[in-house]
């Protein structure tokens, strides 16, 4: 009998494909981004790993045009899910895709196939874009990984993006991004590293802070959808918030704090304790990590409706219920009527700027809500939780 060739997953018809989107996307990008993107010239014919810190939601494009050829992203499910439009990704580009949170063997083997048949590989090893300006908690899975594909790995750095355009927002901002190769580590180098080693060499190239840095980005709703982010008032604690333009507002103390364009924030009529959004970041994060979640068995957290749907992996997303209540208790989510206990749940993610994903047992479940849902109390809440379950209840991690 003859033997079953094996498919291939590199095709010609990814080059293609690469070389038209190319010819629109530089224009597009330097227009709406403002990017100046520094091409490989070094990359000769050697097909590469490429890792490289989150910033935008367009930072795929930007690594794809510093190289030559078709670049293979690994990307998560959610990408997979949205019937004959991921389909047609697939078949135009063939990512890889990968379960976020979770511990994936398939894409390893995915990557493998990949890099042996001479394709170039990216990854955003964050797994998630900036909230804060900070390069995100990198997962030292990314080392062990890294070596196993045995090709040189192209250290990728995009700066300015998350003035451009943060996470949180809608609106893209008028200033200036770059993108370059910053290090290239060759085989033969990170084969005399240990994994540590490698890791620490990773996060250090692609640490990227510009919380701090006064540059200006402009635009009049600078503020606008901050309510994403922002649970925690240092004058309410746990609270709500509406932005409008470039000021944001606590929904129950009615201070307003003002967005500038520097990415500085100046309460109006009061001092504001945080100068930057970082600042302000790590305050939430610290007072999740002292918060007592059994004061909150039984008083909500959060609360707001949801269209609430159930992933079916690789396939397509099938609606459940239309505006569903939610609502967030300190050991468990209910959705409509379900109920999803913290301690039944392997993973909680935010995808783009506010979906979130709820894995529970062997099921997927995605809520989508209004503009300013806030999907990050969700995922600080429920590994503020895992942390104190498992005993170290000054857990640093809150899922990002």
């Amino acid at each position: 009998m003859k033997q079953k060739k094996k498919k291939r997953w590199t095709k010609k018809r990814h080059a293609v494909v690469r070389n038209i989107l190319n010819v629109f996307l530089k224009p597009y990008s330097y227009i709406k981004y403002g990017i100046k993107v520094k091409k490989f010239k070094e990359q000769g014919k050697r097909n590469y790993l490429i890792l490289f810190n989150h910033q935008t939601a367009f930072d795929q494009f930007f690594v794809g045009m510093a190289f030559r050829g078709p670049v293979y992203y690994v990307a998560s499910e959610d990408l997979f899910s949205n019937g004959w439009v991921s389909s047609l990704i697939r078949f135009l580009v063939e990512p890889i895709p990968i379960k976020k949170q979770t511990t994936d063997v398939r894409a390893v083997l995915d990557c493998i196939k990949v890099s042996r048949e001479g394709g170039t590989i990216a990854i955003a090893p964050e797994g998630n874009r900036t909230y804060s300006g900070r390069t995100e908690y990198i997962n030292p899975a990314i080392a062990p990984l890294a070596r196993k594909l045995g090709i040189p790995i192209a250290l990728y750095r995009l700066e300015g993006g998350y003035g451009v355009h943060p996470r949180w927002a809608d609106k893209v901002r008028k200033g200036k991004m770059t993108g370059y190769v910053s290090r290239v580590v060759e085989p033969e180098e990170y084969a005399a590293l240990s994994d540590d080693e490698l890791y620490e060499l990773i996060k250090k190239e692609l640490y990227v802070d510009e919380s701090t840095d006064l540059k200006p980005f402009y635009h009049k709703k600078n503020a606008e959808y901050l309510e994403r982010v922002f649970y925690y008032c240092p004058f309410c604690k746990i609270s709500e918030f509406e932005s409008k333009n470039d000021i944001v507002s606590c929904k129950r103390c009615s201070r307003k704090i003002k967005y500038l364009q520097t990415k500085e924030l100046s309460g109006i009529g009061f001092d504001f304790p945080y100068r930057f959004v970082s600042e302000w970041y790590d305050a939430q994060n610290d007072y999740m990590r002292s918060t007592e979640l059994d004061n909150y068995k039984d008083t909500k957290l959060y609360s707001k409706k949801a269209n609430v749907f159930e992933v079916i992996i690789y396939k397509n997303k099938k609606l459940i219920e239309k505006s569903a209540d939610v609502t967030l208790y300190g050991d468990r989510i209910s959705v409509g009527n379900l109920v999803f206990p913290f301690s039944e749940i392997s993973a909680v993610t935010v995808l783009g700027r506010n979906k979130l994903n709820i894995y529970h047992n062997k099921r997927i479940y995605q809520l989508k809500s209004a503009k300013s849902f806030n999907a990050l109390i969700f995922v600080n809440s429920y590994y503020r939780y895992k942390n104190i379950s498992e005993g170290v209840k000054n857990g640093q991690f809150l899922g990002l």
